[in-house]
């Protein structure tokens, strides 16, 4: 670490613990912290444990009616006139993609540019969506093309800003998320009774997760939803579907649920603080993205050892082990593709699960820390 400190400024939108971005950005402002460094932090949302340290400087800002597109504005102001306080100080400043139109450092979570989100609704709800992609594709643009430092969660992420923003390739930076070792780890077998108790789950029916919102059509939770119907039109198939994430049309999908006769085999469970719990209670995560830069869920299920079915062009397929490969989906989107997977691994679970347990010691010994370690001294050997 250099003798004197220069402050760190990080503009994003949340700093807390659920969701990949926000965990990796408060998992770098703990680290910051943690080495003395005085961190500021330009955000919507910023965990309380944060907040109240001492040599941490929250710079809250309102994100009016729950919007990303008014949020994004005030974020991105305010984002600029504390990198100009904290550059003239001889500070270091991280943005996040677009949200902050700055030459610094740029962390890339997700490439706006690599894929273009469809809504249903009316025409002026898709022309609204439509509409608000360009305006992210011009500030990412924008901002990236300024960037001196480029840091990005997967060679996935690394391959799109190169093939479809032109960043060049010299700039960019792999680095990968790390991990709560504290509660992500293969579950014990007092920790999977507690947590079968806790949910009230029948410890002879295997369970597998999804983690996301079923509203949100990039995660593929349609295409799971007409596999698992298939699925369980066979007597055979056993196991039961939990769904991890905040679902804003449950009423529709509970009433296609049953219309459809599988009611009582997916548990739609909303959003929840304890992920950890239910992964626990779990046996295999289920990932049908269309387009996801890495892929925090699925690392957290991998590290509980839990083995996942997940798209192969996603970042987190990068670090899968041969092992678990065969559960790779090459087209996230077929149905029947993600049946075959599915039954793959109800019929060879043991060896399946055998595996992940194998390769979360792998994971496990990449922290957060470290991680942010990583960062910190890429961040400093860029520096003039």
């Amino acid at each position: 670490m250099p003798l004197e400190k220069k402050p760190y400024l990080l503009v994003t939108g949340d700093l807390v613990t659920t969701g990949g971005m926000d965990r990796a950005n408060l998992a770098l402002a703990q680290y910051l912290s943690d080495c003395g460094y005085e961190v500021h932090v330009v955000a919507h949302r910023v965990d309380v444990e944060l907040a109240a340290r001492a040599n941490v400087f929250v710079h809250r800002v309102p994100k009016p009616l729950n919007s990303c597109s008014l949020g994004g504005v005030l974020l991105r102001r305010a984002g600029e006139l504390w990198a100009v306080r904290i550059a003239e100080r001889g500070g270091c400043v991280v943005v996040n993609g677009g949200n902050c139109n700055w030459a610094g450092v740029n962390w890339v979570h997700y490439v706006h540019a690599a894929y273009e989100p469809t809504v249903n609704g009316s025409p002026l709800q898709r022309l609204k969506s439509h509409w608000t992609h360009r305006a992210f594709l011009r500030q990412e643009s924008r901002a990236l093309q300024r960037a001196c430092l480029i840091l990005a969660n997967s060679e996935r992420t690394r391959q799109d800003l190169i093939a479809r923003l032109g960043i060049p390739p010299d700039l960019i930076q792999t680095v990968y998320y790390g991990t709560d070792r504290e509660r992500f780890h293969p579950a014990t077998p007092d920790e999977r009774a507690a947590a079968l108790h806790e949910l009230s789950w029948d410890p002879a029916t295997p369970f597998v997760a999804f983690v996301g919102s079923p509203d949100d059509r990039r995660k593929g939770f349609a295409t799971l939803f007409k596999a698992w119907v298939t699925l369980c039109s066979d007597a055979r198939w056993d196991a039961n579907l939990a769904v991890v994430g905040h679902c804003a049309d449950l009423p529709s999908w509970t009433s296609c649920a049953e219309a459809c006769g599988v009611g009582s085999r997916i548990l739609f469970l909303g959003f929840r603080q304890d992920v950890h719990t239910v992964l626990a209670g779990c046996s295999c995560v289920v990932a049908p993205t269309h387009y996801e830069a890495f892929g925090l869920g699925v690392q957290e299920g991998l590290c509980r050892g839990l083995p996942a079915v997940v798209s192969e062009n996603s970042g987190v397929a990068e670090i899968f082990p041969s092992a678990l490969k065969p559960l790779l989906l090459p087209d996230s989107g077929n149905v029947d593709c993600l049946v075959r997977r599915l039954w793959l691994w109800r019929s060879n679970m043991a060896d399946f699960q055998a595996a992940a347990v194998s390769f979360s010691q792998e994971l496990l010994a990449y922290s957060w820390d470290q991680m942010a370690a990583r960062i910190v001294t890429l961040i400093e050997a860029d520096r003039p």
